[in-house]
């Protein structure tokens, strides 16, 4: 194991960005990580102004993407950094993430991997070129209880899977449903040119679709889906609804929307299967919920000794105390240092660290596109592709 921190920078997250705060917190939370570099805006002005704020060497706080990943390649390799995190738009996902890998950097990326699934292939094959650690942060396979319940479907403890029910909603744009006239576009998120083919089912639904694969390691044969945008005048999505046909016989649904009244981050994931089915709730963490046909529901709580080795290992603090948003994400970046320490250590990687992977991008992507080409078509059951 490296016996000092890892060196990180970031491109994006500056002032005024809500994620690139989250993944700093999650990153320092293990004290193993390090922010050393950045190049936190492509306002030059403010990039400085967020490396103030960081405490950072100016000398490590560039203008652009490119010239930070010049210059620390050029730096002695006790002080370059070891890895970039991308918390950047969509749209630029894919040329930050290659310009670094081709210049000798390990990269963690937020969500969705790329701005199509064609860049998402060419980036997959980069990474496979290169040999680095390429980490993708769909924070909730962090959770304790979703570890667990990976665990129990693993085990075969809920039986054949015949049911995946996944729902994301959100209600923070339906105050704008009722707007007459045209909407005026208040987010990058809904701009097709920043965001890609997808907002609400990029942003949100790919969370829902990794989740149940992440549990139970099923993929979607062919899908059918119907979006809407229900605010006037939006280009993308707001609201998504998806019928799944998963390749080993089961059936699925996806509800993802962000005009749901009233919720917030509502996420929740039921799986029915034929000895039991599990229940998880994003906003009641440390609960999963396990049900029977001939007997009493069981309710699973982090943080005791009950629970399987991947859910103890992903838990900080004891019993009762619980852990939430931040941690989960930790322990994706925690899973990708392990990955990251081993590379810059000249060890040979393995195949099981628990992160979300390039692989993990690539089917995501397929997942969005594909869903895009139901809901425009006639024919609606449209087959994944294969990736």
């Amino acid at each position: 194991m490296l016996k000092r921190k890892l060196r990180m920078g970031m491109v994006g997250g500056g002032r005024g960005a809500f994620i690139g705060a989250v993944h700093r917190m999650a990153a320092n939370l293990d004290g193993k990580i390090e922010l050393v570099a950045g190049c936190f805006s492509s306002k030059p002005k403010t990039s400085k102004l967020s490396g103030q704020d960081f405490f950072l060497d100016p000398s490590r706080v560039y203008r652009s993407y490119e010239e930070m990943a010049t210059k620390e390649a050029a730096l002695p390799e006790d002080q370059r950094i070891d890895f970039v995190s991308i918390v950047v738009r969509n749209n630029l996902h894919f040329a930050v993430a290659k310009t670094f890998l081709q210049k000798g950097f390990n990269v963690v990326c937020d969500k969705p991997m790329t701005f199509s699934l064609k860049e998402a292939k060419e980036l997959r094959n980069i990474v496979k070129r290169t040999g680095k650690v390429f980490a993708l942060t769909h924070n909730y396979t962090g959770y304790p209880m979703v570890k667990e319940a990976r665990e129990m479907v693993s085990k075969g403890k809920l039986g054949r899977i015949l049911k995946i029910v996944t729902e994301y909603p959100q209600g923070y744009a339906v105050g704008d449903v009722d707007r007459k006239g045209p909407a005026q576009i208040d987010s990058w998120r809904t701009d097709p040119k920043v965001a890609g083919p997808s907002n609400c089912t990029a942003d949100i639904g790919t969370h829902a679709e990794n989740l149940g694969r992440y549990i139970t390691g099923m993929e979607i044969g062919e899908l059918c889906a119907e979006m809407t945008a229900f605010i006037p005048g939006r280009e993308l999505e707001d609201d998504s609804n998806i019928l799944i046909r998963y390749k080993n016989g089961a059936k699925g649904i996806i509800y993802a929307s962000q005009i749901s009244n009233g919720d917030e981050n509502n996420l929740n994931i039921r799986i029915y299967g034929t000895k039991a089915s599990l229940e998880w709730h994003q906003e009641d963490p440390n609960e999963l919920i396990v049900k029977y046909c001939d007997k009493p529901r069981q309710i699973y709580r982090r943080g005791n000794d009950y629970l399987g080795k991947a859910a103890s290992n992903s838990t900080r603090t004891p019993f009762a105390h619980p852990e939430g948003f931040i941690e989960a994400f930790a322990n994706v970046y925690l899973a990708a240092a392990e990955a990251i320490s081993d590379e810059v250590s000249g060890k040979k990687l393995k195949t099981n660290y628990d992160f979300p992977d390039a692989n993990d991008g690539v089917m995501g992507m397929a997942f969005i596109e594909t869903a895009v080409k139901s809901a425009k078509s006639r024919a609606k059951w449209i087959k994944m592709p294969r990736v």
